[in-house]
């Protein structure tokens, strides 16, 4: 698997036009930042919740993340996809949201604690949700961070150990812990 640095560069008319709406919205153009949210504004969602595993949480994440991107689009410098560099900025707001909002003691008895029907009522509402979805809401949170950074985002062990601050090897345990109950609830 090619790391994210080794991707080739691709040129077609739709990243040249992006890369256009992305010099308009550095520039301050509305219409042009607004094209960006309308393109991406699902998948950053998508990150919120499955980090988050609460639909609240992950709506106010998402706005956080397009209002720092507002603030900070001038940071972009190309070097990278778009999305990629999208992507490592809502990761880190859901990671910096979940330090500020929670504390220790909430952490150990967070979603483990609700009960499967609960987590069914609060995702009714996300009905594009896939199962696999569903059974990513019900990890553990450091097991659920780790398996969306490692399985759906693509990031290394090593990079997630920074991340959240834990042993490669703990970043892996956890992304096995994961892996062995997502295995354990399909099968069901």
């Amino acid at each position: 698997m090619k790391s994210r640095a080794e991707q080739p560069s691709v040129t077609s008319p739709e990243l040249d036009e992006e890369r256009a709406t992305i010099r308009l919205a550095q520039q301050g153009d509305q219409q042009a930042f607004y094209q960006l949210y309308q393109k991406y504004h699902r998948k950053v969602y998508a990150i919120c919740w499955r980090m988050l595993a609460d639909k609240e949480s992950a709506e106010d994440v998402c706005q956080e993340v397009f209002v720092q991107l507002w603030q900070k689009i001038t940071n972009f410098r190309g070097e990278s996809k778009f999305s990629t560099w999208l992507h490592s900025v809502t990761n880190n707001i859901v990671l910096g949201h979940l330090r500020k909002h929670k504390n220790w003691l909430q952490r150990i008895f967070s979603i483990e604690d609700q009960t499967i029907q609960d987590i069914g009522v609060e995702m009714e509402d996300n009905t594009g949700l896939t199962t696999l979805d569903k059974q990513i809401a019900r990890l553990p949170e450091r097991a659920r961070l780790v398996f969306v950074l490692f399985a759906i985002e693509g990031y290394r062990h090593e990079e997630i150990a920074k991340m959240l601050n834990m042993a490669v090897g703990t970043s892996k345990a956890q992304y096995h812990r994961a892996r062995g109950l997502l295995r354990e609830w399909v099968e069901r």
